[in-house]
């Protein structure tokens, strides 16, 4: 099955642009564009005001930082049966992008819903005191993730 959105003619500026208002919609007070070393935006980081999980009910300003792989949709799409014109840097760029608002829209929508809180769908995202995000930190320490009698 091809992957999602492989056939958009939507520019990846345009997606970035639709990710950032949406975030600002939700509450973003800051969005900030990582670049790689060619000038294309691997990653949006933002700041949204959270109150504190305990019942003070303080409100505290958390940074996420969601990055966005193209290379890795570029790969994808080249072991697929797509067309060629679909193989490249530029269009790998135009759909990372696209799957990215399509998931944030997503995950919006079901935090506006009140199905779930912004920390539980961004947590991963999360950037802790050392600048990593807390997926990163978690990979580096998986033994956090392990239950009592389960270390290796």
């Amino acid at each position: 099955m091809p992957l999602l959105n492989y056939t958009t003619s939507v520019s990846a500026d345009k997606s970035i642009a639709a990710i950032q208002k949406a975030l600002a919609k939700a509450g973003a007070s800051a969005i900030l564009h990582e670049f790689d070393d060619n000038g294309n935006i691997m990653a949006l980081s933002f700041r949204i005001k959270m109150p504190s999980p305990d019942a003070g009910g303080e409100v505290h300003d958390i940074s996420f930082r969601l990055p966005t792989d193209w290379r890795a949709v570029q790969r994808r799409l080249q072991t697929q049966r797509v067309e060629p014109r679909y193989r490249t840097q530029e269009h790998a760029l135009r759909v990372a992008w696209r799957i990215t608002k399509d998931w944030v829209e997503a995950q919006l929508a079901i935090i506006e819903s009140q199905m779930v809180t912004t920390a539980q769908v961004f947590l991963p995202y999360a950037v802790t005191s050392n600048g990593q995000t807390l997926y990163e930190y978690i990979g580096q320490n998986t033994q956090l993730l392990l239950g009592e009698g389960t270390k290796q």
